[in-house]
């Protein structure tokens, strides 16, 4: 058993108002320079509809995440022969216009027009070139049903139901879907970057770009099947979400999280068995696949985990927020969340919780009692529709989780009304669902009530292997040893060095000491420097 600490987020679905104040936020926090105007580290999709970007989820088209071959792992781009033979031509990726073509207006115009009979506009210009534009696409642009039906093609998971689903489906359900990088335990963009610049941080599998070692090869962008890695085309550099690692060293949730106005989102900390991980992502039935990575969580009140857990570094008082966390709470202990397309093998570790008002809103319809238990029960069992989509969205099509988490929720609401209304709660409600009616509560009180510190119980940082790191040092980028913050940078940063040095080479004339080899991106074409060619034999290597 090889324990290691992971933190992950969890969102309640049924709470997103789609007010899109995450995304607002993220977006000037992180992406608001030249080369991200297209960028959204965090977006909210109205599902169904074909997100952001444009039918991300299709595969069979972008290549992303992981597949199978002879029982074996390998990246669904192809291995390394394939991936080298497409290093300076990748078809596989998606162009702007599947993201959408960023704009402004010109205000201007609006303000500085002179008088006259016609009111002026501020019309549509380009971000990228600031050429006038046709505003036909954007990040959300199926937001409440507004792309209408003749999108509805477009939406991969849709395609896959019935052709009744899909004619039904605007009176069926509609919810919202927030979506940031998985920062998975199996990501498939760290392997296939060929220069080694994506990397998952031991710590708290953080999922991060060294900018230093990014050459612009974008096969992470082709790699991810969530599509949440990025090119900078002002910079060359890819760039995908942080999860906000200088706030979660400090002890303080995200940006998205800490100004999300329905407060559906919760961060904590998984322990997990890293053994278990590549045995779990290869588990040949994709329906099976939720159960196995369920199985690699490891629970902290666990003497023989927490010993392990010890052993390998990890302080006690991440052990101690482990059992205190939230989102293992809501994944292991109520099994009320469920991973965003585990299909993919990548073991994605932002989880949601599904959304039960599709079923309320279709059961109120019909003029029955929505907040009914055993109404709600027999439309959970009825309602295909919503439970087929959610399927496809979490659970890689098998109902049975799906519908075993809308029944505890369903049993929640049922047990919580009784109790407002000062009846005596039936106890086989709760019976029904394998909880206890103390459990209900719980974990009515973790979806409702919860406060700020038990939404977001987050451990300050530490050093991998070290034991706990000065949680005064600051942000780790505040000095040398941070990620992509090697030795030689810091010193020309010291010196005043030019911004664009960030991305240069740091080594750049002679050999590369982390790996043994010579860096031929800083190579000037003079000599024969040592680390170019392998030592001959008898030479020292």
């Amino acid at each position: 058993m090889r324990v290691m600490a992971q933190i992950a987020m969890v969102m309640n679905l049924d709470k997103c108002i789609g007010c899109h104040t995450c995304s607002v936020t993220c977006k000037q926090t992180w992406t608001n320079r030249a080369g991200t105007e297209y960028v959204w580290f965090n977006n909210v999709e109205t599902r169904p509809g074909q997100g952001y970007p444009r039918g991300y989820e299709d595969q069979d088209k972008w290549k992303g995440g992981w597949r199978l071959r002879n029982g074996r792992l390998v990246p669904r781009s192809g291995g390394r022969i394939r991936r080298l033979s497409r290093l300076f031509a990748n078809p596989e990726l998606p162009l702007l216009d599947d993201y959408y073509q960023p704009w402004t207006y010109d205000y201007e115009n609006l303000i500085n027009a002179p008088l006259g009979d016609d009111v002026p506009t501020a019309a549509p210009r380009s971000l990228i070139d600031g050429s006038p534009t046709a505003v036909t696409w954007g990040p959300n642009w199926d937001d409440d049903l507004g792309g209408g039906p003749e999108h509805l093609a477009g939406d991969p998971v849709l395609r896959k139901v019935s052709q009744e689903v899909r004619l039904e489906y605007e009176r069926s359900f509609m919810f919202y879907l927030p979506r940031i990088c998985e920062h998975c335990l199996n990501p498939s963009c760290v392997a296939v970057c060929p220069s080694g610049a994506m990397y998952k941080r031991l710590e708290d599998g953080i999922v991060l770009v060294d900018q230093d070692r990014c050459r612009g090869w974008r096969m992470c962008v082709s790699g991810c099947p969530y599509k949440k890695v990025y090119f900078n085309h002002d910079s060359g550099k890819a760039e995908k979400c942080t999860l906000c690692y200088p706030r979660i060293e400090a002890g303080a949730p995200t940006v998205c999280s800490e100004t999300c106005v329905g407060r559906l989102r919760y961060l904590g900390v998984m322990l997990y068995d890293a053994d278990r991980v590549g045995e779990a992502a290869a588990t040949p039935k994709e329906e099976d696949l939720y159960p196995a990575q369920l199985d690699c969580f490891l629970s902290p009140d666990d003497p023989e985990v927490v010993a392990a857990a010890e052993a390998a570094g990890i302080p006690h008082d991440w052990i101690l927020a482990a059992r205190r966390s939230p989102v293992n709470a809501l994944i292991t202990r109520y099994r009320v969340a469920l991973p965003l397309h585990p299909e993919y093998r990548t073991m994605p570790m932002v989880w949601y919780v599904p959304p039960l008002s599709p079923v309320v809103d279709a059961l109120a319809g019909t003029g029955n009692d929505g907040e009914d238990a055993d109404n709600l029960f027999g439309a959970i069992d009825a309602l295909r529709i919503p439970l087929e989509y959610l399927a496809g969205l979490f659970t890689a099509g098998d109902t049975a989780p799906v519908e075993a988490a809308l029944r505890r929720l369903a049993a929640m609401r049922s047990h919580m009304r009784a109790l407002n209304l000062g009846e005596e709660p039936d106890p086989t409600v709760a019976e029904d669902v394998g909880m206890r009616p103390g459990e209900i509560e719980e974990m009515y009180r973790l979806l409702a009530l919860a406060k700020y510190d038990e939404r977001y119980v987050i451990p300050t940082a530490y050093a991998a292997g070290a034991g706990r790191a000065d949680a005064a040092a600051g942000c780790s980028l505040d000095g040398p040893g941070g990620p992509g913050m090697t030795e030689d940078m810091f010193a020309g940063m010291r010196a005043g060095a030019d911004a664009a040095a960030f991305h240069a080479s740091p080594i750049p004339n002679g050999g590369d000491e982390r790996r043994g080899r010579f860096n031929l991106f800083g190579w000037d074409g003079k000599g024969r420097p040592d680390g170019l060619f392998p030592p001959r034999r008898g030479e020292a290597g």
